[in-house]
């Protein structure tokens, strides 16, 4: 078990280059990253938007700080022996220079890897042209590049979440992000098998992180291995399932006064055992 922030950096790059694909579960919390830790996953990521919705705040609108993303990350770096990499969203402003500063940081919280957007997180106008999303990933690579280190830079096309259903701006996107440096490259909200085998081929060699969502609730990791995928995440769907069992089980609880979501909870001696640590 790879044990300082080196060793972990190296693991988690080297995840990347195996044969096949590996998933990279989202906690949203230090308890969930020990269960995630307990269950055998080779790596974590954080969830912007499972994060957010912990505090009570809406996801992509800029009302969580850099500074509270870096906590959260520490929290769950703590929680865990496995590599974390973290969503940096747009890496806390529309600058280059924003961009690369929140890498450093990224880094001095003992993260290993990290992925930085072209959404602006701005209604109007919710992705950054696309000269300006190139050259913050840029900046952000050389940061990345001047630690002493292995860190994984993601670089996120964001197009398919806000709306503008264009692949082909999408992979020009992502084959830049490619050329500029980013060592895995990510487009949230591909939707079919046909799509991410199109998206993989154009940016290949570089590995791509594929989301899975309901649109892939019928597939294996396999299929999307053989699709061309190298990584697949689950972004805010554990999180979302959690709240969901919570929401279904206090809706139960209001309209009809009976508790039978109790037969389904996991003991508590066995929570119990899960927190005990690393």
């Amino acid at each position: 078990m790879p044990t300082t922030q080196k060793q972990k950096a190296e693991a988690f790059a080297k995840l990347h280059t195996a044969p096949g694909a590996f998933i990279i579960p989202n906690p949203w919390d230090a308890g969930t990253a020990r269960m995630l830790t307990i269950l055998g996953f080779p790596a974590l990521a954080t969830t912007s938007a499972g994060f957010a919705f912990s505090l009570g705040r809406r996801d992509g609108e800029g009302l969580v700080s850099r500074e509270e993303v870096l906590q959260h990350a520490r929290a769950i770096i703590t929680a865990t022996d496995l590599p974390v990499a973290a969503d940096l969203e747009n890496g806390f402003g529309d600058a280059p220079e924003a961009a690369a500063e929140t890498i450093r940081l990224a880094a001095e919280a003992g993260l290993v890897g990290g992925s930085i957007e072209d959404a602006t997180g701005n209604a109007t106008q919710p992705i950054y042209p696309y000269t300006q999303a190139v050259e913050r990933v840029a900046a952000a690579v050389e940061a990345a590049r001047a630690l002493p280190f292995r860190f994984t830079l993601t670089a996120r096309a964001e197009n398919f979440l806000h709306g503008k259903l264009d692949l082909d701006d999408t992979i020009r996107r992502l084959q830049a992000f490619a050329a500029a440096g980013a060592n895995v490259v990510f487009a949230p909200g591909l939707s079919t098998l046909d799509v991410v085998k199109t998206v993989c081929a154009a940016v290949a060699p570089t590995p791509v992180n594929v989301l899975a969502s309901n649109w892939s609730a019928d597939l294996s990791l396999a299929d999307m291995a053989a699709a061309g995928a190298r990584r697949v995440s689950i972004g805010s769907g554990l999180s979302r399932i959690a709240l969901t069992g919570f929401w279904n089980a206090a809706r139960e609880m209001k309209d009809q006064g009976t508790f039978t979501f109790t037969r389904l909870s996991l003991p508590f001696a066995q929570v119990n055992d899960l927190m005990q640590g690393r």
